[in-house]
């Protein structure tokens, strides 16, 4: 008989269609799809294999192995990838970048990451390092305004999504970058927010973004949530250039976070957000956080430099369209270096050849490793050397002193070669290695008690302590023991004490200057005068002082 007409005879009998068609349906399972999520986060163009620590990576084990480099990480990208797969990033995929990406302001990096198929990514601070306006080239094509067409000819712009939903612009608050994105897999549609860490214009220089407001987090999470609710939309991704520090030694799939601004957000989001997955401060975690309805919400990061992929697999009701929480399952992923995928070695191969020239010419001598190895009062000795070198520079605008950033020394110079140079040879790729940003330095006048605020600003209002690198003539005590605010003392000056009342002339680069780091006291300095930039002012140091070895760790005292 026809089923069709059985039905229509049932419910002629005065049997209830709806009962009986609802039965089957509530005892079968709701149908699912598979996706799987591959994740990114701080690659900051490290198309080359990373060297020293920064090329080390713990693994499952707890076992240090080399990590990174393009060609490893396209390899287990290609083998972790099926044809549910949809891969992301979480920010400062470029800025703070070696030679061979950052000569070409990032192009090779980018179009790296769009042909292994990222297909969004949330702005991190670093993307902001040549402004905003640049960070729009990046985007949507064209040659540089200013150094014109790479080698490639003219850039066609990222073949991937840049999303900041908290980066306004205008009096008005409009969108500066698009704020989410949603992509279709496996017959059911997954959308992805982007949001920077509220902080970006604290740890960038303020004319890159000048006109742009960045929002909290949460707030513009939240209401990119709502717009893609809207839009039918209920598989939600939150990828957050923020996160938390860990314990050291981490495992990549431990989780070990202190719990922070990461795990704020990670929280506190829209309980119609999914997953949180983090970066900004490059470590490695797989956590679960209850979201504001107390339901488990996975929150995660993937270290940096391309050293971990973050592989998360998960269904997808495909009645509801939204993820099912509990099948959800992540795993970090170390890229070892036992594998390699020949079309990006060559890719990277003609890159490296092209900047060659520039990349490989000697600047000075080292007698030993200069590095970022502090002493108990903070103190390295490449940041005294910087310190030295910015302090020199600057002489001729009246500089008697000089501080840099921690921060903005990304690597360290070794003594053992990296190629063929040879032993103790300081190459001008590995310098803008050390200092990669183009900050330029510059004087400003402090009084004395300014001076003593400007130190105490290495712990206040930080999230840890920043300690500012001093030139050699520039000296003082700190005191951890004692309350924020009142650490600092013994300041003296070419070994005469700080006098309160009098004026000093104080060289920094002009992130610091512009209150980078949260030294704000450098924005009340008076008769601002700017000089060289400040890898100009390394490489002239090297140029007069080599061979140079590592200064005495004793301008800080204290603990």
């Amino acid at each position: 008989m026809n089923p069709r007409r059985l039905l229509l005879t049932a419910a002629t009998a005065g049997v209830s269609v709806v009962a009986l068609a609802a039965q089957p349906a509530a005892a079968r399972p709701a149908p699912t799809a598979d996706v799987r999520l591959l994740s990114l986060n701080d690659f900051h163009g490290n198309l080359e294999p990373p060297t020293g620590n920064s090329g080390n990576a713990v693994d499952e084990h707890g076992h240090t192995v080399p990590a990174g480099g393009a060609a490893h990480m396209a390899a287990h990208l290609k083998r972790l990838s099926d044809r549910n797969t949809l891969k992301v990033a979480q920010g400062d995929m470029i800025g703070g970048s070696p030679l061979i990406s950052a000569a070409y302001h990032d192009e090779p990096s980018v179009q790296f990451l769009g042909d292994m198929g990222v297909t969004a990514s949330a702005v991190g601070n670093h993307e902001f390092d040549e402004g905003y306006q640049e960070l729009l080239r990046i985007q949507n094509g064209g040659c540089h305004p200013t150094d014109g067409c790479s080698p490639e000819g003219e850039w066609r712009g990222a073949k991937f999504d840049f999303l900041g939903a908290n980066v306004l612009k205008g009096k008005k608050n409009r969108p500066a970058l698009k704020p989410w994105t949603v992509r279709r897999i496996n017959g059911v549609r997954v959308g992805f927010i982007g949001v920077v860490t509220k902080t970006t214009p604290t740890i960038v220089t303020a004319e890159g973004i000048k006109g742009l407001t960045f929002e909290d987090e949460v707030k513009a999470a939240n209401r990119a949530a709502r717009d893609l609710k809207r839009r039918g939309v209920r598989s939600i991704v939150l990828l957050v250039h923020e996160g938390d520090q860990v314990q050291a030694g981490n495992r990549p799939d431990a989780c070990g976070t202190v719990p922070g601004a990461g795990t704020r957000i990670a929280q506190s989001a829209d309980p119609e957000i999914d997953m949180v997955l983090a970066g900004h401060t490059h470590q490695q975690y797989v956590c679960t956080v209850p979201d504001p309805k107390g339901r488990p919400r996975l929150y995660s990061s993937g270290s940096s430099f391309g050293r971990v992929i973050t592989q998360v697999d998960f269904k997808v009701n495909k009645r509801t369209g939204d993820i099912v929480r509990s099948t959800m399952k992540a795993d970090n992923h170390v890229v070892t270096r036992d594998i390699s995928d020949p079309a990006t070695e060559r890719f990277v191969a003609k890159w490296k050849e092209r900047v060659a020239p520039i990349s490989n010419k000697p600047i000075g001598k080292i007698t030993a490793d200069l590095d970022r190895t502090p002493s108990p009062a903070g103190e390295t000795t490449l940041g005294n050397v910087i310190a030295d070198a910015h302090l020199e520079a600057t002489r001729d605008l009246g500089a008697q002193v000089a501080v840099t950033n921690p921060g903005g020394i990304r690597t360290d110079f070794t003594y053992k070669a990296s190629g063929s140079e040879g032993d103790g040879v300081v190459t001008y790729g590995e310098a803008f290695a050390v200092q990669p940003f183009n900050n330029v330095t510059g004087v400003v006048s402090l009084t004395g008690e300014q001076l003593d605020k400007l130190l105490e600003q290495q712990w206040e209002g930080q999230k840890y302590e920043r300690v500012l690198q001093p030139s050699a003539n520039f000296r003082f005590t700190i005191d951890r023991s004692r309350q924020v605010g009142d650490r600092v003392s013994n300041i003296t000056v070419d070994g005469t004490p700080v006098d309160p009342a009098a004026t000093y002339k104080v060289s920094a680069n002009n992130f610091l200057l512009g209150g980078g780091d949260g030294f704000t006291v450098f924005t009340q300095g008076k008769d601002a005068k700017l000089g060289p930039i400040d890898l100009d002012a390394l490489i002239a140091y090297f140029g007069e002082h080599s061979p140079i070895a590592p200064p005495p760790l004793n301008r800080i005292s204290g603990r």
